[in-house]
């Protein structure tokens, strides 16, 4: 099969990802084949080609927001039958037995493998996933609407858990719970687009004239610039840019109690933080990893209900090298989505 593969990790501009010829892959005991159809375009999958991860598979294909269709049952695969669409997300597997995944927490699991990192992921024709991994997915939406869903609005889902806001809905005296956004990507639009419908009241802070006006066409409250403070103190935050600098501006726009989650896999540095100003009044900050097949099914359930949708940008699957410099370049608002061709 013809399958992206990143080569050597590097600048998107050295080209580190390769169109090349693999094989076709053979699901194994309690798999499935997937024949891809669309495939999400993650800035996750610009960190692996870029080497901001350390490579644990050489030559990976990437990819990690699969929609496709099953074409094959491994042995001893349940749950799903031939013809079936289904979703291929990050979280690939875990071991099932450890303290962390017997207590819900499988996404902390250190022997967790990760989609389009430790294994082949959907930047192809075919990919395998464990069926007790996959999704059904709702028949409403569609492949290319689908897509994203499957870790930019997973991830933003359990960013927005991490702040503890879902708990505290309707808790407010005098005023909705307020959130702000850094950075306004495929997953930080998702995220938006579920808030609002929540009843939260969203503030973005973001760079790029597109982002903007696509997140006050969503609804956004107030509208600024990545580093400029909100027009009222935040009871949460998330930072989605993967830009450590962006810390201690969040953290100062938090009212007291106020908790900043981190969403990103790979960030830059955190300058030092000033403790009155930033960290004092309880103020927290929580990192979000990965995240567990609970978060997934709740999202996607949550999603078809409120009509939560990417604004997508179709690129064929040969141009996969092309999504991710634009990606790198800010070119486009909302995802990018690979379609398989033909």
């Amino acid at each position: 099969m013809r399958a992206w593969a990143v080569t050597e990790p590097g600048p998107i501009d050295t080209r580190p990802l390769r169109l090349v010829d693999k094989p076709e892959p053979v699901p194994g005991a309690g798999e499935l084949l997937v024949r891809v159809r669309a495939c999400g375009v993650c800035r996750t999958d610009l960190h692996v080609a870029e080497g901001d991860l350390p490579v644990r598979r050489p030559d990976v294909t990437p990819g990690h927001e699969v929609v496709g269709e099953v074409v094959e049952l491994g042995p001893d695969a349940a749950g799903f039958t031939l013809g079936d669409r289904v979703g291929v997300a990050w979280l690939h597997s875990t071991d099932g037995t450890c303290d962390r995944c017997a207590r819900g927490a499988e996404n902390l699991c250190a022997a967790s493998v990760y989609t389009g990192w430790d294994v082949d992921g959907g930047y192809a024709e075919f990919v395998t996933v464990p069926a007790a991994f996959a999704y059904p997915l709702p028949a409403a939406i569609d492949d290319v609407s689908l897509a994203p869903l499957l870790c930019a609005g997973i991830i933003g889902y359990r960013a927005l858990r991490r702040t503890g806001l879902l708990e505290d809905l309707g808790t407010g005296v005098g005023h909705p719970k307020r959130l702000g956004l850094y950075g306004f990507g495929g997953s930080a639009h998702l995220c938006a687009q579920l808030a609002i419908a929540l009843g939260i009241e969203v503030h973005v802070l973001t760079r790029g004239e597109q982002s903007r006006r696509l997140a006050a066409d969503l609804g956004a409250a107030s509208v600024g610039g990545a580093t400029d403070a909100p027009p009222v103190p935040v009871d949460a935050a998330i930072t989605f840019a993967p830009v450590g600098e962006l810390v201690p501006v969040a953290m100062r726009a938090l009212d007291r109690g106020g908790v900043l989650s981190i969403a990103g896999i790979h960030l830059s540095d955190i300058p030092p933080l000033d403790y009155e100003r930033e960290l004092f009044y309880e103020k927290e900050i929580r990192s979000v990893t990965a995240n567990t097949r609970a978060d997934g099914t709740e999202f996607l359930t949550l999603a078809a209900q409120h009509g939560v949708r990417a604004t997508t940008h179709e690129y064929p699957m040969s141009q996969a090298d092309r999504a991710l410099a634009d990606l790198a370049a800010g070119r486009f608002d909302g995802a990018a989505v690979l379609v398989t061709e033909g």
